[in-house]
């Protein structure tokens, strides 16, 4: 029975102390006043429930309501633990008589323990539970002693020492058990906190910048698309889910970032490369892209992190100050050439026609190709020598219309019509006459030599969001493939048989002199559109 007892009891003690441990575990509150006392009332309200609990052995009490005296002093110091020991003290004296060895027992033990307090603040909770156990065994020695209980009888004494020490172990184990896990808790709350402080920068930065973040497993597959893909490429990310992997990369280069990334996934290095994204819209953008690669546990690529950044409108920027370059080393070349070949051109034709034998076709011919090397040597000059521009207001409308005049029989020779669809009688621009009959020459020239078996060409005038002047000309030939568009206007570039892509190109120059702009567009076997805007004059 008495084995029932002890179990019964130590039970009921580790019920009591783990009650308020566990509660306070899913209870998140801060540090409240008074605590120490309110915790030394709990602990003495403990020490009277041992008490009565307590069961005779050769009459005397069983208890081990010194248990939670002893941890009091040795977690909270010598006032929690009187307090404590008072309601134990108490409620010993209520249950039952003895109250000489129980009074003399308890002083003594309080006086021990609060000495004992002073000269054990540096150690651990441990060794202090271990220093108060040992005084308390001292102290219930003496008392053993000195009132002669059951002297005889070492195995009562041992049984209940044993009693004891055993609910301070579980009390302390515990109490200790709780405070670790505590512990634990609140380092995992603030590494929680660092994490999603952390993550919160994270996303941010992800969320608010313009370059592209993307994450690849090692099946090349894109796990991360950043927020900014639906600003910067029209795509939701949900929509970039969906897409099959390299969709987007532009075909030619496709072989190229597969490579790219399996090389970092051998080598573990990181890599820069360039490609090409399709838009929503259709349209290519460039990117320049840093590839690093993230290292697992076991020292494998398990994820790549590719930063790619949008450089279109760089990649413009280059082409037009290459372009640009090009136009001044060419312009230069193009006057020496064309003065040095001037004037022996002049005295070869001047004695072509002295010598012209009567209407032999040859010498027609001859002469025919001279006035074309003429030709192009007067372009060549006007390209390489800058022309002091004398602008006047003028109404580009007759400007155009005497420029179809110019060339209607022209037009007339080759079945081609004009036609002028105009919103307004009068367009006014600030320019150079002649050099914008030139541009339209061109330009209409380009158009009706790509008709050769004739068609209408429809000019077309009308006034931009901005007020600004807009010219169309689409034509009905054979179109320029949409991969060459972009050439048009360069050095020598042309499209023509006997052509030298000097036309084009000094109307660009032209109407970069006037402040405007030109575009071209088309589709082979249905025509070209050139636009044309110029800053109205009001």
């Amino acid at each position: 029975m008495i084995l029932l007892d002890y179990i019964f009891n130590l039970a009921i003690f580790s019920l009591l102390v783990s009650t308020p441990l566990v509660i306070s575990s899913f209870i998140k509150h801060k540090p409240f006043k008074l605590a120490r006392l309110w915790t030394s009332l709990y602990a003495g309200v403990v020490s009277v429930l041992l008490v009565i609990l307590s069961f005779q052995q050769l009459g005397y009490s069983y208890d081990i309501r010194y248990a939670p005296v002893i941890l009091m002093f040795a977690y909270l110091g010598p006032s929690a633990g009187l307090i404590t020991g008072l309601f134990s003290l108490f409620a010993r004296l209520w249950t039952s008589g003895q109250w000489e060895p129980v009074l003399s027992g308890w002083g003594l033990l309080m006086f021990g323990f609060s000495v004992i307090y002073f000269y054990t603040k540096q150690f651990t909770v441990i060794k202090k539970i271990s220093i108060f156990f040992a005084v308390y065994i001292l102290n219930y020695g003496i008392t053993v002693f000195t009132f002669k209980i059951f002297i005889d009888n070492p195995i009562f004494h041992l049984q209940y020492l044993l009693f004891v020490m055993l609910g301070v172990i579980i009390g302390a184990l515990l109490i200790e058990s709780y405070e670790k896990l505590h512990r634990l808790n609140n380092r995992l709350t603030d590494m929680y906190k660092l994490v999603e402080a952390s993550e919160s920068k994270y996303r941010l930065i992800a969320e608010n910048t313009s370059d592209l973040i993307l994450v690849l497993n090692d099946e090349q597959s894109a796990i991360y698309f950043s927020p900014s893909h639906e600003s910067v490429l029209g795509y939701q990310c949900c929509e970039l889910e969906k897409l099959e992997k390299y969709q987007l990369i532009h075909r030619d280069e496709v072989n190229l970032f597969k490579s790219t990334i399996k090389l970092m996934f051998d080598n573990k290095e990181m890599q820069s490369i360039e490609f090409r994204m399709r838009h929503k819209d259709g349209r290519w953008l460039n990117f320049e892209s840093r590839c690093v690669p993230v290292l697992g546990e076991d020292g494998t690529v398990e994820n790549i992190v590719i930063i790619s950044r949008d450089i279109s409108e760089r990649k413009q920027s280059e082409e037009i100050l290459l372009r640009s370059e090009k136009l001044s080393i060419v312009g230069e070349l193009a006057a020496g050439v064309a003065h040095e070949i001037r004037n022996p051109l002049t005295t070869i034709k001047g004695f072509m026609q002295l010598y012209k034998r009567g209407d032999s076709s040859i010498d027609d011919l001859l002469l025919s190709e001279l006035n074309r090397i003429e030709t192009i040597t007067s372009q060549l000059l006007t390209l390489g020598k800058p022309q002091a521009l004398q602008l006047v207001r003028t109404n580009i409308l007759e400007l155009i219309e005497d420029t179809l005049e110019l060339l209607a029989p022209e037009a007339m020779m080759s079945n081609v019509q004009f036609k002028l669809d105009i919103d307004e009688t009068s367009y006014y621009i600030t320019c150079e006459k002649n050099q914008l009959k030139q541009v339209f020459l061109n330009i209409l020239k380009n158009a009706m030599e790509a008709m050769k078996e004739g068609g209408e060409i429809l000019v077309r005038l009308r006034k931009g969001i901005d007020g600004e002047c807009i010219i169309s000309i689409q034509d009905q030939g054979c179109g320029i493939p949409e991969e060459l568009l972009p050439r048009l206007g360069e050095p020598f570039y042309t499209l023509k048989e006997k052509g030298t892509g000097l036309g084009l190109m000094i109307s660009h120059k032209i109407i970069k002199q006037h402040q405007g702009s030109i575009t071209f567009s088309s589709k082979e076997k249905a025509g070209t559109n050139v636009e044309i805007k110029f800053p109205s004059a009001g």
